[in-house]
């Protein structure tokens, strides 16, 4: 009869080989999002690091199964690298000490104006929104909002409607000034701007922001362009707040560099920072991303932030509630 059987160091050849296999992809993942090394395809699939953060426990537990220590200890320092990257995203941080007024913002990617107006505008009455930045505006979305009576409600504004997906638009309950738009370099989109005279408050400027999609590979330099090229906080100057579709999450460098320069992401600082906002929500395979931001000065503090989903559009909207310096 002949022994079928695996001698013990060709098991242990295979077995090494597999737990190696299965901890390379993820420490090459993480080596990219610390480093900051997105290129091409790799900017799309860095968006997903929340859920390979998950994933990584698998060859960790492979490893561990198998009695392979080298692959084992190499798993866990990925899976603590990462799960350590994104996890507090969902733990509220300490907000500044502020005593000004309350501002609710609210922003929503309109997906070329077709998302549906009632909703926004029941959104806007139901919170007690103060401001709106919306993207993907078009001269049909700015009608029918209207008609549902958000210019009641929020009678101030900054609007640039365009055809398609470019138009920027920002509503408010407080006067608006010193406003317009500017066009980003990569795909045209533009972006409404102003300052809110928020009473009580130090002066706020605010704008609606939509840096390129990074949709394929032949369009990623001009996602780097346009949110390199996103307004710099000003930490010894006037307050600022970015809103809108940045098509970027927490775990690509470009948003980290913004945010360095004196940003707070809303959601991350309330807790929410995990929430999906962009996603396929019909049952299509991709998992949500968080692509939509509200960024604000340090100096503001963040009490809660939500996600609320606005049929005929493929983002969710995020209302913010700050806490503004008093003036």
């Amino acid at each position: 009869m002949i022994d079928t059987v695996a001698p013990p160091r060709t098991q242990h050849s295979w077995t090494m080989l597999l737990c190696w296999l299965a901890v390379v992809p993820g420490l090459a993942w993480a080596v990219v999002r610390l480093a900051g090394l997105e290129r091409g395809p790799l900017v799309q699939a860095l968006a997903f690091t929340p859920y390979v953060a998950v994933g990584s426990l698998v060859p960790l537990g492979l490893a561990l199964a198998l009695r392979r220590r080298g692959p084992a200890v190499v798993a866990a320092l990925v899976t603590l690298t990462l799960v350590g990257t994104v996890a507090p995203r969902a733990l509220a941080s300490g907000q500044p000490d502020v005593d000004g007024p309350v501002l609710r913002l609210l922003t929503a990617n309109l997906l070329k104006g077709g998302a549906d107006a009632r909703t926004l505008v029941d959104l806007v009455r139901r919170h007690r929104v103060d401001v709106l930045a919306v993207q993907e505006f078009t001269p049909q979305a700015q009608a029918e909002l209207d008609r549902q009576g958000l210019s009641e409600l929020l009678p101030h504004r900054q609007l640039n409607p365009e055809v398609g997906t470019t138009g920027s638009g920002l509503y408010a309950r407080h006067p608006l000034s010193d406003g317009g738009f500017r066009r980003n370099a990569g795909m045209a989109f533009t972006q409404a701007y102003a300052r809110v005279a928020v009473p009580g408050a130090a002066p706020l400027r605010v704008e609606s922001a939509h840096p390129a999609a990074p949709y394929g590979v032949e369009v990623v330099d001009e996602w780097f362009t346009d949110l390199r090229a996103q307004p710099r906080a000003t930490p010894d100057g006037p307050l600022s707040v970015l809103a809108g579709d940045f098509n970027a999450t927490l775990d690509h460098a470009p948003l980290r560099a913004l945010l360095d320069s004196g940003y707070v992401d809303a959601a991350d600082a309330a807790g929410a920072g995990l929430a999906g906002t962009w996603g396929p929500y019909d049952g299509g395979p991709v998992p949500p991303v968080t692509i939509d931001h509200v960024l604000v000065d340090r100096r503001i503090a963040v009490r809660t932030v939500d996600v609320h989903p606005v049929p005929g559009s493929d983002h969710r909207a995020v209302l913010a509630e700050l806490r503004l310096p008093a003036a």
